[in-house]
């Protein structure tokens, strides 16, 4: 007799993409109408999020193998999945506030806040502030996956790395421990990757979308919470549009937005 995880088992479309699972995962603590949009838009946020990670990954070792086509077509795949995940917040915001209101207090403690897989993507691309880790229990899983990916190198150091290996003649060692500042070395070096105009011109405009990408996706998020919770805290006592406004406007990639000016 066969099981569900048996590889004798017959494939189905159902089996293949455990619906079974998928579609009892969403659990409204009230009986609210809208409390489920609510749930399956946040666990189709986790869902890309774990997508981007994975292309993320690709990403940084094409990058650090010098390979220019594998790395662009990563990047654009990113990018076109950042779009749907800000198209998305459309959705979350047919719903009324009152609507939010309705089912708000069911929520408790739980807040995007806690979204380790996207606090892991902002470490990824660079960002390094340990504060988001108070959010998360010491000793546990979710902590150290933000922490470790603090601890190694962002997509721009991998970057670096694929400007060095195409003979750019760029600093590759830096404390990858510490978010990357602006550098007049670095940008003298992106002004030549410009002037070139090759294959690493285009990996780096494909980095600037990806950095707008995120700094949309921002923008979009704090619109949709202040038009539905206003300036009151957020959920699990978080400071909710508050600290989202502190993020806007924040590249990840200071020195290709810096090198602008001089093209």
């Amino acid at each position: 007799m066969t099981g569900p995880g048996d590889p004798q088992a017959a494939l189905s479309y159902t089996s293949y993409l455990a619906l079974d699972e998928l579609l009892t995962a969403q659990r409204p603590r009230s009986d609210e109408h809208d409390e489920l949009l609510f749930i399956v838009i946040h666990q189709v946020y986790e869902l890309w999020f774990k997508q981007i990670l994975h292309e993320a990954a690709f990403l940084q070792d094409n990058l650090e193998a010098g390979n220019t086509a594998h790395s662009i077509r990563t990047l654009r795949r990113i990018l076109t999945v950042l779009k749907v995940v800000v198209a998305q917040i459309d959705v979350l915001e047919t719903m009324t506030p009152s609507q939010f209101t309705s089912f708000r207090a069911r929520l408790d403690a739980s807040s995007g806040f806690q979204s380790a897989q996207f606090r892991v993507l902002e470490a990824v691309l660079g960002r390094r502030d340990e504060r988001v880790l108070a959010h998360y229990p010491d000793g546990g899983e979710q902590r150290a996956r933000i922490s470790a990916a603090m601890n190694r190198p962002s997509v721009f150091d991998s970057f670096l790395s694929y400007l060095a290996g195409h003979g750019y003649a760029v600093a590759t060692e830096r404390d990858v421990t510490r978010a990357v500042e602006p550098s007049t070395a670095r940008q003298e070096v992106l002004l030549k990757v410009y002037q070139d105009d090759g294959g690493p011109s285009v990996v780096a405009e494909c980095l600037v979308d990806l950095d707008e990408g995120m700094q949309e996706w921002r923008y979009r998020h704090v619109k949709m919470v202040e038009r539905t919770i206003g300036d009151k805290t957020g959920t699990g006592g978080s400071s909710g549009a508050g600290y989202l406004r502190t993020t806007l406007f924040q590249p990840m990639f200071p020195d290709l937005w810096a090198v602008r000016s001089r093209l």
